[in-house]
């Protein structure tokens, strides 16, 4: 029986056994090729020479960078080269008006060359300095420069007198400043300059609570403006006393007319809504008023609380 077995399963022709020989040897070359191949082939010798002129290539671009352009600018830059600049030594500290110092002074003060292009465009844009404590309203002023350069700050004015700390090393004449609070901006017409100045908004936060405001249309409420994308609750309460709003219309979308597309831009008004909106006016015709979209099942009294100052029915 066995030997029938392997007569049938295992009896192969003189050709047959050449095209196995052949089919082991060549799968035996393919396992073996990957460990004697490289006793076949040459290596190439590793260019070291070609690595060092690209690090040398390198080094001169990076070493003739300048980061700054006047002379006030280099000296600042050259005392972070040399590493003379350090926590003890922010600068050079010298009597100042922030109403009239240009970007070279607050550089040769220590002051990053950002921070003080944002003091140049708040007193272009008519902001105004009126006592050294105002020095805190600025973004990116830390703690650290703030307390250095507060006794060095005069600021010239008629009103009332108060006698500046000065420096031993000087003898400065009494200047005066005016003592004020911050002051209040309108919601709706405020600018990212009078944003800025209101206490922990930055220009970030100033883009963001003004393009929320065009994506709406205006506010209708101040406490809108506490919705802005990562305004942190905290900083709202903070400049909420000082925000005000005036009678400045919001921009209204009306129902009749407007497709899906235009609702579901503003930010009240998802598609959901935009599309649920505009099939019962397909289905029911033009609405006679904007309170009549509250007939729509999905819309409750809190939705349309919400985005009915922007709806009109004409």
């Amino acid at each position: 029986m066995w030997k029938e077995f392997f007569k049938d399963y295992f009896n192969f022709t003189k050709k047959e056994r050449k095209g196995i020989f052949y089919a082991v040897a060549l799968l035996l070359i393919l396992i073996l090729f990957p460990f004697l191949s490289p006793y076949f082939t040459k290596r190439q010798p590793i260019d070291h020479t070609q690595f060092e002129k690209e690090i040398a290539l390198l080094q001169v671009d990076s070493s003739s960078k300048k980061l700054y352009t006047s002379n006030a600018d280099d000296e600042y830059f050259n005392d972070h080269a040399s590493g003379r600049f350090n926590k003890n030594n922010r600068g050079k500290a010298f009597f100042f008006d922030p109403n009239t110092a240009t970007v070279s002074d607050w550089l040769r003060l220590g002051i990053k060359q950002r921070t003080a292009e944002t003091i140049q465009k708040y007193i272009a844009k008519g902001g105004r300095f009126h006592q050294p404590e105002d020095l805190k309203k600025i973004w990116g002023l830390g703690k650290d420069d703030i307390d250095r350069l507060l006794p060095y700050v005069t600021i010239k004015s008629s009103t009332k007198e108060f006698q500046l700390a000065k420096n031993k090393e000087y003898t400065e004449p009494v200047h005066t400043y005016t003592l004020r609070t911050i002051e209040k901006i309108d919601i709706n017409l405020a600018d990212t300059t009078a944003y800025i100045a209101l206490p922990g908004i930055g220009s970030k936060l100033s883009k963001r609570i003004i393009s929320f405001r065009e994506k709406l249309g205006g506010f209708y409420s101040i406490d809108q403006v506490g919705e802005t994308y990562l305004l942190p609750d905290s900083t709202f309460q903070k400049v909420k006393p000082y925000l005000a709003m005036s009678n400045t219309p919001v921009k209204k979308i009306n129902i009749n007319t407007a497709s899906v597309n235009e609702m579901k831009s503003h930010p009240y008004v998802r598609y959901n809504l935009a599309n649920a909106i505009f099939q019962y006016r397909q289905q029911h015709g033009n609405f006679n008023s904007a309170e009549e979209i509250k007939k729509i099942l999905i819309i409750t009294d809190e939705i349309y609380l919400k985005i009915a100052p922007y709806l009109i029915a004409e």
